[in-house]
């Protein structure tokens, strides 16, 4: 198997089946506004998620439950119009597809048709597979996520490792092979074992994205102001933090402040 790079002029679904097939893995980030979507896909990112955590890191939210479809269609709208080269992918937020599949299919074609993204996102395993067709059989492509799913939250009851247990485990690998049945390009795997998330990479021929899930998954995906630090207050195992925003944001705005103060800012140079 060949894990050498190909450069794709535009990201697609079939990209990430070919990747996978190649042994290329897969990298995926969140964002939700123009500008940081912007750097992210100028930054070679293969897949972009305009995730329901802007409930969380836009919002201030504490579960990603209170974000609505509108809000969602607002923030991929920003999205899209700073991505060339990224896949954008949608989620589906809480209330906008759990009632039946008419409902569901709606609510996709308004993400498609009012924010111009290129697939959508929902959570769940045999218990949405016929929603899944019915949106695929739309023409609209579906990203499926399982393990623990955010939205589920308050069933739960925490946000512990899912699928530790033996029947656990066997449930969610039927239902990655299900999701698959129905006609998901892809799949995210959060927060389960590890060993889990290999078996279920190596028994599907559609790409797995894990976010806490190992290192044997076809691709990663991190919530973006999570990995650039931004966000202090959340640190579970699987983040990797590649910049410290929360110190060196402030440290920049109190520098403007001092200058400010100080009449340094602006200077001759600075003024016309």
């Amino acid at each position: 198997m060949s894990t050498a790079k190909k450069e794709y002029k535009k990201v697609t679904t079939n990209s990430l089946f070919e990747m996978k097939q190649r042994g290329e893995r897969i990298a995926m980030l969140t964002a939700y506004d123009y500008s940081l979507a912007k750097l992210v896909d100028q930054s070679g990112i293969d897949v972009i998620l305009v995730g329901d955590s802007a409930s969380n890191v836009m919002a201030g939210h504490e579960t990603t439950l209170p974000i609505t479809l509108d809000h969602m269609i607002y923030h991929a709208s920003s999205v899209i119009r700073a991505v060339d080269r990224a896949l954008v992918v949608v989620d589906l937020p809480f209330g906008s597809y759990q009632g039946n599949a008419k409902e569901a299919l709606s609510s996709s074609i308004r993400i498609m048709k009012e924010s111009g993204g290129h697939a959508v996102k929902l959570e769940g395993g045999k218990e949405v597979a016929s929603t899944i067709e019915r949106i695929v059989g739309s023409g609209i492509p579906v990203m499926g996520h399982l393990g623990l799913t955010p939205q589920s939250i308050y069933k739960f009851g925490t946000y512990a490792v899912r699928a530790k247990e033996e029947a656990e485990a066997e449930q969610l690998l039927a239902d990655a092979k299900a999701l698959e049945q129905a006609g998901c390009f892809a799949l995210v795997l959060e927060k389960i074992p590890a060993k889990l998330a290999k078996e279920v990479s190596e028994s599907i021929a559609i790409p797995t994205i894990g976010i806490g899930a190992g290192g044997d998954v076809d691709g990663q995906v991190l919530v973006l102001h999570d990995m650039l630090g931004m966000n202090t207050d959340f640190s579970p195992r699987f983040l990797r933090r590649y910049l410290d925003l929360a110190a060196q944001i402030p440290a920049a705005i109190g520098q403007y402040v001092d200058d400010v103060k100080r009449r340094d800012f602006p200077n001759d140079a600075e003024s016309y």
